[in-house]
């Protein structure tokens, strides 16, 4: 969903074997130079960190992460392993982890089903059957129940249609099946709204709720929040704001994660992670231009250590 892709400058003259070096070289004896490993991941795409992390192998005849858990610990480590991870296999972690064990993070499972475009879902998808020999599917269903779970195995499907297409007299029966699902009646009809923030696309939804608006008189957020509770309010919620702008909604997700006591330090990897590479640069002007504020300097203000370091070279 809204994704503008931006070519990050990564380095022309890319030697993975050097890297791997440096990085052995890093890790060697006594005391560890974290901001050289930390320099060195943060500078590269994704892509050529597999190819620093296959090289490592390579050369030594060890995995980089298992070198780099017996050196470091804490935050650094956890967002250096997300930073090694292939995109769709950090989300199937994040997925897998949601919903191991007793109780379900429904947050996580919202935020990373609700704003992933098609191509990222279905390698996320295929990601979780490699690591986990298990469905995403199933065990959606097994973790989830109710319209919750109907609405994520919708996402799961990854049928939303992509395209640019808007076709205004759609929009407006959208419009008209919301309403009637919706501030029409007694109760909410759940489905209604699933069916049409699931499957349309981006342009067609903001025509949707622009017809909405004209027709009714509400903005589709606010009938949200009077018409829906808890997890599902969260979900479409979720949806509607990333169709609107999605940069502003990570801005605003990043900002949350470090406003008031404590810090969710969770948060802030997994988006700096999995958006440095799809709209970073947007974010932070959305950050900058919602809370007056560069994120770099929130960042500074709520994190320290290493932990700091690495996620303002993901930032910078």
């Amino acid at each position: 969903m809204g994704n503008t892709h931006t070519s990050a400058q990564y380095h022309v003259h890319f030697s993975e074997e050097e890297d791997a070096k440096k990085i052995r070289k890093a890790c060697k004896g006594a005391g560890t130079d974290e901001i050289a490993i930390i320099k060195i991941l943060a500078s590269h795409s994704s892509g050529e960190r597999q190819k620093i992390k296959e090289k490592y192998r390579i050369l030594y005849g060890k995995d980089l992460e298992e070198v780099l858990q017996g050196d470091l610990s804490g935050d650094v480590l956890k967002t250096l392993l997300a930073m090694l991870d292939r995109p769709g296999y950090f989300d199937a972690k994040l997925l897998n982890k949601a919903m191991k064990g007793a109780g379900t993070d429904e947050d996580i499972l919202i935020e990373l089903l609700c704003t992933r475009a098609n191509s990222q879902i279905i390698a996320t998808k295929e990601a979780y059957k490699e690591m986990f020999q298990s469905d995403l599917v199933n065990d959606i269903q097994g973790d989830t129940n109710g319209t919750l779970q109907k609405l994520l195995i919708s996402l799961v499907e990854a049928n939303r249609d992509e395209g640019f297409e808007v076709n205004q007299d759609l929009a407006e029966q959208d419009a008209k099946k919301l309403f009637e699902a919706g501030e029409n009646r007694w109760g909410t009809d759940e489905m209604a709204f699933t069916n049409v923030l699931t499957k349309r696309n981006c342009m067609q939804l903001r025509a949707t709720f622009k017809a909405y608006e004209t027709l009714h008189g509400s903005d589709i957020e606010e009938v949200i929040k009077k018409e829906t509770s808890g997890d599902m309010k969260k979900a479409y919620l979720a949806i509607v704001q990333c169709t609107k702008d999605c940069q502003a909604y990570f801005a605003e997700v990043l900002h949350e994660a470090m406003k008031g006591a404590g810090t969710s330090e969770d948060t802030l990897i997994r988006i700096l992670v999995s958006r440095s590479e799809i709209d970073l640069p947007s974010i932070k002007e959305s950050y900058q231009e919602m809370y007056k504020k560069p994120l770099a300097d929130e960042i500074k203000s709520e994190t320290s250590g290493y932990f700091q370091k690495v996620l303002l070279a993901l930032v910078k």
